[in-house]
């Protein structure tokens, strides 16, 4: 996945609280496991104005102008600015995907659902738990203001506005590390591929039966 150092994004304010994963990205997108295509069908139902369906193509589907995915301010936005519970309901990880292949690359809330915040993690979207009251400013100063950015230092653990103020969040030392080093599950394992090969080709040596068990 990719590393996440320093990110100087525009900020799209969804002003909702318990955004649930089947709004993030509707069940009816879930057929496939593969990590790609989910990002035109983020928040579906909120976005178009009829119901999509699976491997459609959406150029030609009506849009929900007074959906903020849809304005024209927001566009190119990688900093979802969200009210508390975010990510509640069923564990997808398809949630996180469809964020990503959005383009977003972290997201603001007083508070995550815990599967949802864990698999941000493991895919690269960063979850920043700042206070509600912190919350709402950055609402009020996103909506008063075309072009609203924010800078998330994930190094200093600060969430920056252009006015000059910092606000700390906290993350779990493993959480950051793998972010900055842009670590995976499996890329934290293929960390130690020397590791397992040598270990691989001395048990095939001490019982050398089990290579008639191996495929290929």
């Amino acid at each position: 996945m990719d590393k996440f150092t320093v990110e100087n994004g525009l900020v799209v304010p969804l002003d909702r609280a318990n955004v649930d994963t089947d709004a993030i990205i509707p069940k009816q997108f879930l057929k496939s496991i593969r990590r790609t295509g989910f990002g035109p069908n983020l928040f579906d139902e909120w976005r178009y104005l009829d119901v999509g369906q699976p491997d459609a193509d959406n150029s030609g589907r009506p849009l929900n102008k007074d959906f903020v995915l849809n304005q024209p301010r927001y566009q190119g936005g990688t900093i979802l600015l969200a009210r508390e519970n975010f990510g509640c309901g069923s564990s997808r990880e398809h949630a996180p995907w469809a964020l990503t292949q959005y383009g977003f690359r972290a997201v603001i809330a007083p508070s995550f659902a815990d599967i949802f915040f864990n698999n941000s993690f493991k895919n690269g979207l960063l979850p920043v738990v700042l206070d509600a009251r912190t919350v709402g400013r950055l609402f009020d100063e996103t909506h008063a203001t075309v072009g609203y950015r924010l800078v998330i230092d994930l190094e200093a653990q600060l969430v920056r506005t252009p006015g000059g103020d910092a606000f700390p969040f906290e993350i779990t030392a493993f959480r950051k590390f793998c972010l900055l080093n842009g670590f995976d599950d499996i890329g934290l394992t293929l960390r130690h591929s020397d590791e397992i090969r040598a270990f691989e080709a001395e048990r095939l040596a001490r019982q050398p039966w089990l290579a008639h068990r191996l495929p290929g």
